[in-house]
């Protein structure tokens, strides 16, 4: 995978973890003795549970996904970029926070 579409989804569940979502990550699978889906060791179903009877989104997404990412053009400064964000709107709103 191409390291900025990795750098991508970290951002992604970061957004996420700030946002007190639940993540989970690892290789998706079927339990051999049960059949249920599985990531890494959690079973989708119990992790699932925690939130029946509410809307939620369901996000997946294959970190070996190979595709390079688009360019998009910035709504605000028009600029050109890959990524999640605009670098350069970024690099303004950081300087102009103070941090």
């Amino acid at each position: 995978m191409p390291a900025l579409r990795r750098a991508s989804l970290r951002e992604l569940a970061t957004a996420a973890y700030e946002l007190d979502a639940r993540v989970v990550e690892g290789r998706l699978h079927r339990d051999p003795e049960e059949g249920g889906w599985m990531v890494g060791e959690t079973p989708l179903d119990t992790w699932l549970e925690r939130f029946a009877d509410q809307q939620v989104y369901v996000i997946v997404v294959s970190l070996e996904d190979e595709r390079p990412l688009p360019s998009r053009v910035c709504r605000t400064c028009g600029t050109e970029y890959v990524g999640a964000e605009c670098p350069r709107c970024r690099e303004v709103r950081i300087r102009l926070r103070g941090r």
